[in-house]
């Protein structure tokens, strides 16, 4: 038999629409135009140009620390922080956090072998599918399907139906992912890993993960690596 582990996060693409619906000027536009134009300037971004990082809590925390008492925070902010920046902030936000429910899941034993994504921002997001690629140190690749959930329904009822015999081979006849795959990229991978430490400081200071010395979690580097991060990616 096959077991099926749920995990996930409280808000992805809903955070950004906060963003773009309460706090984005109005030169952007509304809705998907502002969406639009958002994304097309932080794509233009280096990786930790913007000398932001945020958690991605602005709906709780679901999956690891299961506390929906937790906020959204953003940390690096100056006078000369855009929109565009901020909008990418969130964006790798969500990445961290989902990387972080992976090397949970890893951690107990359980081997990712890959990702593929599915819904509509992994179909109309490309900045954000590379994000969480170079985030996560995987392909990224996408389902075929735009419906997985009634997709998944019918594989179920395939099997139980007899039109196959087991849901692996129902799997490998109905499923299918899109052409496109995308890869991490080398230089991105570094930076994101030096933003992740400083992600995972915030996430278990602010989370109430005890530090392995028993004390408070000392986050009094966070603001100064960013500023450093950000300089160096600025080169």
């Amino acid at each position: 038999g096959m077991y099926g582990l749920e995990a996930g996060q409280s808000a992805v693409g809903d955070i950004f629409n906060w963003f773009v619906k309460q706090l984005t000027p109005g030169s952007f536009g509304q809705g998907g135009e502002a969406h639009v134009k958002l994304t097309n300037d932080a794509a233009k971004l280096a990786p930790g140009a913007s000398g932001l990082i945020a958690l991605d809590w602005n709906n709780g925390n679901r999956t690891i620390l299961v506390d929906p008492l937790l906020t959204g925070m953003l940390v690096g902010q100056t006078l000369h922080t855009t929109a565009p920046e901020v909008y990418r902030a969130l964006v790798e936000a969500t990445a961290f956090g989902a990387v972080t429910i992976i090397n949970r899941i890893e951690e107990y034993g359980v081997t990712v072998k890959e990702v593929i994504n599915c819904g509509g921002i992994s179909e109309k997001n490309a900045m954000v599918m590379q994000i969480y690629a170079d985030i996560c140190n995987r392909p990224m690749k996408i389902s075929s399907s735009s419906q997985t959930c009634a997709l998944g329904a019918a594989i179920f009822g395939a099997v139980v139906g007899g039109a196959y015999r087991t849901t692996n081979a129902a799997q490998k006849k109905m499923t299918s992912v899109k052409p496109k795959v995308f890869k991490p990229i080398k230089k991105n991978v570094a930076v994101y890993a030096k933003l992740y430490k400083l992600y995972m400081q915030l996430h278990d200071a602010f989370g109430g993960v005890p530090a392995k010395t028993g004390k408070p979690q000392d986050i009094s580097n966070v603001m100064k690596d960013l500023i450093a991060i950000r300089n160096e990616a600025r080169k």
